[in-house]
């Protein structure tokens, strides 16, 4: 089983053509799948978009009450899908965002490299140049931020939100983690350290550069260059020293 965790917030315009198009490529490359979206709060009306696709999709809705944070929607995801599968090794968590910046029709790629036996597969983004400003200068600054004090084995881009992990692994993180949070962080900082946490349960991690799109997205970027990397210097600092044991790791 191939479960697609999307969190999602205020999203209204996007989730439910990017559900369709989720539909369309999983048609083509047949594979048993669930869709697992968050609503984390919003206050559009995203939830009255969602409502429709139970009917013809297999999706599930959580959240919905209130806004937990990014962050949060994915401790929330983890542990909805360890709960749901029955093969924790054979079943993967992909996670993706509702805006089109991560496309539907990379996911069979992703697929067949957790097919192929690794644990953790991370889609590192490309340079965009039509890439909105904001995540320009983040990208640039971000990594001089994190690397002084934390760094994934292998991985170049530990920021990106479009990631596979094998469920065994999220399990044995939450077995670990017991009641208090998988993941700290906001934004870009909560993706690391969800990826510096599993790599520690993973045999292998595989990367594959993937193009992200930001000219299908209706809405102006999230992201604030300050404000972001102020807090990706405050996670990295809050978890200097953290021991990451590198796995065997794979690259194109």
């Amino acid at each position: 089983m191939l479960y697609i965790c999307i969190p999602a917030y205020n999203e209204a315009p996007t989730i439910g053509v990017l559900l369709w198009r989720i539909r369309k490529v999983l048609r083509d490359f047949p594979r048993e799948y669930e869709i697992v979206v968050f609503d984390d709060g919003s206050t559009d009306a995203t939830a009255e978009t969602l409502q429709p696709y139970g009917d013809v999709l297999p999706l599930s809705v959580l959240g919905g009450e209130r806004h937990v944070g990014y962050a949060g929607a994915l401790d929330a995801l983890c542990r909805a899908v360890v709960a749901k599968t029955r093969y924790p090794r054979r079943d993967a968590m992909l996670v993706m965002q509702a805006d089109f910046t991560d496309q539907p029709e990379h996911i069979p790629e992703l697929v067949r490299r957790f097919e192929g036996g690794a644990d953790i597969v991370v889609g590192e983004r490309t340079t965009v140049p039509n890439a909105p400003v904001p995540v320009r200068r983040l990208r640039r600054v971000a990594p001089w931020l994190l690397r002084p004090f934390v760094s994934v084995p292998g991985v170049a881009d530990p920021f990106a939100s479009f990631r596979l992990i094998r469920i065994s692994v999220i399990k044995e993180l939450v077995k670990q983690t017991g009641d208090s949070p998988l993941v700290s962080g906001a934004g870009w900082a909560a993706n690391v350290d969800l990826l510096s946490r599993a790599v520690q349960f993973a045999r292998r991690v595989e990367t594959v550069s993937l193009e992200q799109r930001f000219d299908l997205r209706p809405r102006p970027s999230r992201i604030r260059p300050f404000s972001d990397a102020l807090n990706l210097y405050r996670f990295a600092w809050a978890t200097r020293g953290r021991r990451i044991a590198p796995p065997s790791t794979a690259a194109t």
